[in-house]
């Protein structure tokens, strides 16, 4: 199946759902109209909601390549776009003993394609997924208002390198900050929130291979009540309901909500907040 292929939002949802991410219409709608207008795609959300996954689902179900930017703090050209190989330069210039041209030194043959040139030049189709985005420098945002417009960068010593066919493009924040009104214009935008109780549910019993029905819906309504605290430092995403889910299967009839409580908490004041407060019993 090729993105061309994928004519509706119906056939889009169900491409999504073959790969085991189900999503709601919203998000399938999203999906599909930055397929269709060729525009990237922004999603926000809190963590673990599953935004890195549409991506790597549309890839499965497509058949295109995935390449992933991871963004951190201090993330530059050099990390996203090329490097230069410094010891093959190095012993160039041994090996030749100073005879070899310095134009040659900054040709193709030791250019480091990173994710975001490596999206530009492939032949294969691809989703380009630059992940949390929020976690970059605004300068590197700038840069990618450039990318994002053009589908191009310049190299200095080899010139301006164009996309031989645009990627789609998913982005992803967890909103630790904010992202500028110009990047956010220049892609369709969608927020995906923790899935209802009956969803979150389905996604249990299709990722998690023979979950009992109990299970799952225990699980769920744990997680649930979690949420509903919101004096949390960290709220449990859909990994850490699947995962929980995993723990209480593994462990069989000595499977205990509190002793897993792990599996969901990643932070210690909100387990002994959530023990203290017995926020799970009667689940």
């Amino acid at each position: 199946m090729t993105f061309s292929e994928l004519a509706s939002v119906e056939q889009t949802d169900a491409a999504l759902a073959g790969q085991g991410y189900l999503a709601d219409r919203p998000l399938a709608l999203a999906v599909h109209l930055a397929l269709v207008l060729g525009q990237p795609l922004l999603l926000e959300g809190e963590a673990g909601v599953g935004k890195t996954e549409v991506a790597r689902a549309l890839a499965g179900a497509t058949g295109a390549r995935l390449i992933r930017l991871q963004c951190h703090e201090g993330i530059d050209l050099h990390h996203a776009v090329y490097d230069w190989d410094y010891p093959r330069q190095l012993l160039a210039l041994r090996a030749a003993e100073g005879g070899v041209d310095e134009g040659e030194l900054f040709s193709r043959r030791f250019l480091l394609r990173r994710p975001l040139l490596d999206a530009l030049e492939s032949e294969a189709p691809v989703v380009l997924l630059i992940d949390e985005i929020d976690r970059a420098d605004d300068e590197f945002e700038a840069f990618l208002l450039e990318f994002l417009s053009d589908f191009a960068v310049t190299i200095p010593e080899l010139g301006t390198v164009t996309a031989r066919q645009r990627p789609v493009v998913v982005l992803t924040s967890n909103r630790t900050r904010e992202l500028h009104d110009a990047l956010k214009r220049r892609c369709l935008y969608h927020w995906i929130d923790y899935p209802a109780p009956d969803r979150e549910r389905a996604i249990v019993q299709e990722r998690v291979t023979g979950v009992p029905e109990a299970i799952a819906r225990r699980v769920v309504a744990a997680v649930g009540r979690l949420r509903e605290h919101g004096d949390l430092y960290k709220l449990p995403g859909v990994g850490e309901t699947l995962v929980w889910a995993q723990a209480l299967i593994a462990l069989g009839d000595e499977g205990d909500l509190d002793a897993t409580l792990g599996a969901a908490l990643k932070v210690h004041e909100d387990v002994v907040r959530v023990r203290e407060r017995k926020v799970l019993e009667g689940v």
